[in-house]
């Protein structure tokens, strides 16, 4: 297993070098799949105790996401609406941050050891893409800066996948 590299300024320093780098490996890169691996794979390099980082992609024929590019082990790949933490993000059409997944009610296990969780939606056009979903083995793991700028990163997407 591979190491992951140091970021070793503040917090907001840190997620602002992120956002620069998700900028530059996706500035001439138009395809949708390529891109989404790329940002899930810095995300899992950058974020320090997360076991999982990835995309549903939302299928609105099916009313469902489907699992899209993600680091970590496998997942579920069908996630309805209004189910678990990702299900429920769609549905609210907002960012979840759960602190404690145990008591979320309705919360999908595809993973035991996940303890904590954000599920942020990615609106593209008015209309739902999909979500950016990361799961962490510590409880209480992402807080408000976390969600600030992986909101902004969402938003970088968005403007991509435009």
């Amino acid at each position: 297993m591979f190491e992951k590299l140091a970021y070793t300024k503040e917090k907001t320093q840190n997620y602002e070098l992120v956002l620069k780098q998700l900028k530059a490996i996706t500035e001439d890169e138009k395809d949708p799949v390529a891109n989404l691996a790329n940002a899930s794979a810095l995300l899992f390099q950058f974020l320090h105790d997360v076991n999982w980082v990835g995309f549903y992609i939302w299928k609105e024929t099916e009313n469902e996401l489907v699992l899209g590019p993600f680091q970590g082990l496998p997942a579920c790949v069908r996630i309805g609406y209004g189910k678990g933490v990702c299900g429920t993000a769609v549905a609210e059409r907002k960012t979840l941050r759960v602190a404690d997944v145990e008591k979320f009610p309705n919360h999908i296990y595809c993973d035991g050891a996940s303890k904590s969780e954000i599920v942020i939606p990615l609106i593209v056009d008015d209309k739902l893409f999909g979500v950016l979903d990361i799961d962490s083995p510590e409880t209480d793991r992402f807080d408000e800066k976390d969600q600030e700028y992986l909101e902004k990163y969402a938003e970088i997407l968005e403007d991509i996948l435009n």
